[in-house]
């Protein structure tokens, strides 16, 4: 079992070639880590060598000596039998089985730690079950290396995307389809790896934007992966029918509907069940739980295209670190999902309630809660923006007031069914940021696109700143029609 587990030549090997060859430490001290040997004499040689780079200082035997002389750590007869070991050419081949026996020790180590907190300390399984996510998670992390893209390989895949967008002619959608044409232009869609981030106020209607795009896409067969962390399964589904059959959402929710709207709505319902929507309205996640459900979900569905957070504030921080530390670690372990399940991940956001008090209440980058790390680690940040929520609340509020000084009142504001909206695109690290002029439908909950028009765009620079409808792990049972 042991053998499986290290090659004390293999690694002697390494050292050797280092030692001889001084000049391939360079490129070896970013495959290979020091936990990586398994002996802890050549540990000590490994980190020897690295100070040695630090300090600019040549990597050969009487430096090597002194330098663990000075650590305490100098065995002569381990250096004598790197020493003795034959220098290797290839040593790629000799990395790769030195960093597979070493995560298969950081497993054997692992499952060594799930029995202490599951059989000692007693840990709740739920509590056992994020500590294994997050160990794993991070050997995983560990143990992938990469190296550099030369110029001919850069090329020859720029070209190959460059002939891929050729062969769609004019279509100007590139990424993951919003669901908005105006806004397709803008952004040419959720480009795969792409964090985006859809902020806005309460009651702007952040969560019906995002499911007019969810609607979108398991309309043409797209798979979603839907994480709602405020709402229940069953009232987005409500939603969503009613964004299908035009039937308002309050008479979807009290069964009010003549029989046209019955028979409309039995359609929706037959194609809701063959849609690729799967929802997880578990109501409390961390992100190695969201890690790990996506990952799985992936895996067993590759049709599934986007993914989706509502909302990112809700999600439950790992360990007792501030709060401002935990969105920072939700939103960097967002962005390096998307990344490697090469599909846009969209994490739905509340901003502060500070914009309230200016006179133009429309949304900036620095209105997002917690917005550092939010900001930084988005490639796209939309806003919602309806001026009407404003005027309405504007309305009510001198309406009291007049009430409390026993004043007549006469109204100013008309509510409206359909009301003007903006989606201010704040950040697009590849593309312009704008407004794109929608209109929203209130009784439906349904954004659609408004009157084209021209607008204002502001190009930067790549941003360094800043049914089987299944849910959870059940199916929709919607109420007897």
């Amino acid at each position: 079992m042991q053998e499986n587990l290290y090659n004390l030549a293999f690694e002697r090997s390494i050292l050797s070639s280092i030692v001889f060859e001084p000049s391939q430490f360079d490129e070896l001290s970013v495959a290979l880590r020091r936990d990586d040997f398994y002996l802890p004499a050549h540990q000590d040689i490994f980190k020897a060598m690295t100070l040695l780079l630090q300090k600019d200082q040549p990597i050969d035997e009487e430096f090597i000596k002194k330098e663990l002389i000075k650590m305490k750590k100098f065995d002569e007869s381990v250096m004598l039998e790197i020493l003795s070991a034959n220098p290797i050419s290839n040593t790629k081949a000799y990395v790769d089985e030195i960093k597979d026996k070493s995560l298969k020790r950081h497993l054997l180590t692992l499952t060594t730690e799930i029995k202490r907190v599951t059989v000692e300390e007693e840990l709740p399984s739920a509590e056992v079950i994020d500590i294994v996510e997050k160990k794993l998670y991070e050997i995983t992390q560990d143990n992938q290396t990469s190296d550099f893209k030369d110029s001919p390989k850069m090329t020859f895949d720029t070209m190959e995307y460059i002939k891929e967008m050729k062969a769609r002619g004019n279509n100007v959608l590139v990424g993951v389809d919003t669901g908005f044409h105006e806004l397709n232009k803008m952004t040419t869609g959720f480009g795969k790896g792409d964090l985006v981030i859809v902020a806005a106020r309460p009651a702007m209607g952040k969560t019906s934007f995002i499911l007019n795009t969810v609607n979108s896409l398991i309309t043409k067969g797209k798979g979603v992966a839907f994480f709602s962390l405020e709402m229940p399964a069953e009232q987005l589904m409500l939603r969503l029918l009613s964004i299908q059959t035009s039937i308002p959402l309050q008479k979807l929710r009290v069964g009010d509907m003549n029989d046209d709207q019955w028979s409309s709505l039995n359609g929706a319902i037959d194609k809701m069940n063959h849609a690729k929507l799967f929802v997880d309205d578990q109501g409390s996640i961390n992100i190695n739980q969201l890690r790990s459900k996506l990952r799985k979900l992936k895996n067993q569905h590759p049709e599934i295209e986007i993914a989706v957070i509502d909302y990112l504030q809700i999600m439950q921080g790992v360990g007792s670190q501030d709060r401002h530390l935990q969105v920072s670690e939700i939103s960097r372990g967002l962005k390096m999902l998307a990344r490697e399940l090469n599909m846009p991940i969209v994490a739905l956001s509340q901003l502060n309630r500070g914009l309230e008090s200016r006179n133009d209440k429309r949304p900036m980058l620095s209105d997002i809660r917690e917005s550092g790390s939010i900001e930084q680690d988005a490639d796209i940040i939309l806003f919602v923006y309806r001026d009407d929520v404003y005027l309405y609340k504007e309305e009510k509020e001198r309406e009291k007031a007049a009430k409390a000084e026993g004043k007549e009142f006469t109204p100013t504001y008309i509510e409206k069914e359909e009301e003007d909206a903006e989606i201010i695109i704040g950040k697009q690290r590849n593309g312009p940021t704008g407004h794109v002029k929608l209109v929203f439908q209130k009784k439906l909950t349904r954004f659609v696109d408004g009157v084209p028009r021209a607008v204002e765009t502001v190009y930067e620079n790549v941003d360094t700143r800043s049914a089987n409808i299944n849910i959870g792990n059940d199916s929709v049972s919607m109420p007897p029609l």
